[in-house]
């Protein structure tokens, strides 16, 4: 498995539910594929799961979850890049790099109109789900490795602080004002 197998599985998961804006049902059914093919896919779209989350580890990123989710912490940022992951590669990779593009997604307009939070942490064990239910046991020990960047020291700030987040993000800001 690749980084375009593995995303060609989300897409195929997306095309096979009800409302591909919901990341839980993606997620389940993605499980469901990846569960299907084999023990050496499986491990390996561990890696590339991660190797995604590494590559969304971006403060503006960060930034742009803080104001969707109405705060942030570590763990809640791996879980709304789950939920990005989720929404399949063409959003991902604009919104990675642009975050301020998260404010024309419909599910994002829709999310701020009802304060509702976009997160997805069953999206972080995927390859577990999978591997469990096509072995009956947990994935290898070692079989994935996490190498997070660097935060961009220029967004070394709190983003609650308006001031400095809304020109960065204009469309975000006025959405979620």
């Amino acid at each position: 498995m690749n980084t375009t197998d593995f995303w060609n599985l989300i897409d195929d998961a997306r095309a096979q539910v009800n409302a591909p804006a919901d990341a839980e049902a993606v997620v389940e059914r993605a499980s469901a594929l990846l569960a299907a093919r084999p023990r050496d896919e499986i491990v390996a779209a561990q890696q590339l799961l991660w190797d995604l989350m590494a590559a969304s580890y971006r403060a503006p990123l960060w930034a742009a979850a803080y104001t969707i989710n109405g705060g942030c912490s570590d763990d809640g940022f791996d879980y709304f890049r789950g939920w990005l992951i989720a929404q399949g590669r063409e959003v991902f990779e604009r919104v990675v790099a642009d975050p301020d593009t998260l404010a024309e997604l419909p599910v994002i307009r829709a999310a701020a109109a009802e304060a509702e939070e976009m997160d997805c942490e069953r999206m972080l064990g995927i390859a577990w789900d999978a591997h469990r239910s096509a072995t009956g046991e947990d994935l290898p020990g070692g079989s994935f490795t996490i190498d997070y960047p660097v935060l961009d020291p220029e967004w070394n700030f709190d983003f609650e602080d308006a001031e400095r987040v809304a020109p960065r993000l204009p469309k975000l800001a006025a959405l979620y004002a």
